[in-house]
């Protein structure tokens, strides 16, 4: 058998858990329509409303990765010819724009470079009548966070566009306001701040987003208005009242989620944004100590994922084989053209920690000097 190790995640994402989420995958399981699972679910859309900042009734836990979160958010709102704008700086604006043609939209792409943030006046004068304008809060291939309020207020002052927003490295991580942002959809992933393994895809729509929904999309299993009547809506269903089945739930993964999200609410949201903030701060500070140049644009780099440049004549592949099996500490390369010339070190959830910023650093700091 396979001898599985303890490792220092440190990259881009899955992080280590927080210790309250790996206990709530220990629980008793539960079936999915037990009144006492349905209580559990709707504690823990409670409390993903809370760590959205949204008041959305549709707020609920994907039973996928990030990645079918994406996939939610475009086949439930985009018809064949409606136009996307897509703000592209880095791969997951890509791929946003893969996924919405494949809904038939006419993608307008307004790349940037990679390693800067989203220019909300760009965006907004690629077309002049979206049926949605999508973007990345923090680009996780490249370090950046952009400013998603003000692309929201640009967006929804100039046109009736819905703003599609992918926030699966911020949540948890840094601040997020959903409803202040005009964020209309918006899908995260539980695998990177929010400290829970890989599995769930926190997703919030609007009620403005889900009248304009697609009735039938072509997706059954991602389908919200069926989802919402098993999940159920806040003001809608009675806890622990009947819900229409759709699918067997993932029940052990959301009561993980449910025990993370109160491990981050009882910190408060404001603590752990400063506690990210903190630790990013130290990393970058220690990295630029050692000599290394930051990759993201000064100004927009996220706390909770760093990005810096490989030096010249260093291997980059040798230099993370040797932290994982020196340290079992694993970072991350670049991707795309970058996927040599890039580190990606993540400091996300439990990561987020003095601790954390002094392994990595005397470890690079060694490896390096070898």
């Amino acid at each position: 058998m396979t001898t599985i190790v303890r490792r220092h995640l440190f990259g881009p994402g899955p992080t280590n858990p927080y210790p309250e989420a790996t206990e709530g995958l220990a629980r008793p399981l539960l079936g999915h329509l037990d009144p006492v699972f349905i209580d559990l679910m709707d504690e823990t859309c409670e409390r993903l409303r809370a760590v959205w900042d949204t008041r959305n009734a549709r707020t609920l836990p994907l039973s996928a990765t990030g990645s079918a979160g994406m996939e939610a958010a475009f086949v439930n709102t985009v018809r064949p010819g409606d136009v996307v704008v897509v703000a592209v700086n880095g791969l997951f604006g890509r791929r946003m724009c893969e996924v919405a043609a494949r809904c038939g939209a006419e993608v307008v792409p307004v790349e940037h470079a990679w390693g800067s943030p989203v220019d909300p006046e760009r965006v907004l004068a690629a077309h002049s009548n979206p049926s949605i304008v999508a973007a990345v809060h923090a680009e996780t291939s490249t370090g950046v966070c952009s400013d998603i309020a003000e692309l929201g207020d640009a967006v929804h002052g100039a046109s009736d566009a819905l703003l599609l927003v992918d926030a699966v490295t911020s949540i948890g991580g840094v601040e997020l306001r959903a409803d202040d942002w005009g964020i209309d959809v918006g899908y995260a992933g539980t695998q990177k701040c929010l400290g829970v393994a890989p599995g769930l895809a926190p997703f919030t729509i609007s009620d403005r987003a889900f009248e304009r929904r697609v009735e039938r999309p072509r997706s059954w299993y991602l389908d919200l208005g069926l989802l919402g009547g098993y999940v159920g809506e806040a003001g809608t269903n009675a806890s622990g009242g009947a819900r229409t089945y759709h699918h067997t739930a993932p029940v052990a993964m959301v009561s993980s989620l449910h025990d993370g999200l109160g491990r981050i609410l009882d910190e408060g949201l404001d603590n752990v944004w400063a506690r990210h903030a903190e630790a990013g701060e130290a990393l970058r500070n220690g990295l630029e100590g050692l000599g290394l140049e930051l990759f993201a644009e000064k100004g927009y780099r996220l706390p909770n994922l760093t990005t810096v440049k490989v030096p010249d004549g260093v291997d980059s592949a040798a230099v993370r084989r040797k932290l994982l099996e020196r340290y079992d500490i694993e970072i991350g390369a670049g991707v795309g053209d970058y996927a040599a010339s890039v580190w990606r070190i993540g400091l996300m959830g439990p990561n987020a920690s003095p601790d954390a910023v002094a392994l990595i650093l005397s470890a690079l700091a060694e490896t390096l000097g070898r």
